[in-house]
């Protein structure tokens, strides 16, 4: 009884930990790009998910599983393609069927376009990475990291 109840409890203290502010994926500040108008550059943005840690992929399995997603709002540059890395199969105690998750670093590179009239000048663009970070035991809330990015348009 004592352990069925700990085992109860367990996700629930782990999300009342993540509440406070416990988060095990973080993203490195992108490099600034230089683009010129009427042109495309690559954004590469570089992430870390802490050790006994996983997110589900931009593609699982299931359809009940939140994805990795990346969005960037599509003013003053236009996003025309975003590049997810690819995800590994990995079972986990908690589910009958093999995940499609990422484990460790990984990187999202975005291909922008700069729009031939933009004006040429700094801009920030404003991305969204959204992931749901699980542990072999529980998953965590969902959460969505704001990401800026300085793009120099000539």
């Amino acid at each position: 009884m004592k352990k069925t109840f700990l085992r109860c409890l367990a996700p629930l203290l782990l999300n009342s930990l993540f509440a406070q502010g416990i988060n095990p994926v973080s993203v490195e500040p992108p490099q600034k790009i230089v683009i010129q108008r009427g042109q495309s550059a690559t954004i590469k943005l570089q992430a870390k998910i802490e050790p006994g840690y996983h997110v589900n992929s931009n593609k699982p399995h299931e359809d009940y599983l939140i994805p990795l997603r990346m969005t960037l709002a599509s003013d003053p540059l236009i996003v025309e393609t975003v590049k997810y890395p690819v995800g590994h199969d990995e079972k986990y105690t908690f589910s009958e069927k093999p995940l499609n998750v990422l484990t460790g670093n990984f990187e999202v590179a975005l291909t922008v376009k700069a729009p031939a009239n933009l004006e040429p000048q700094m801009h920030v663009l404003l991305g969204k990475l959204r992931y749901q970070a699980c542990s072999d035991k529980a998953c965590l809330a969902p959460k969505t990291l704001e990401v800026r990015i300085t793009a120099d348009v000539r």
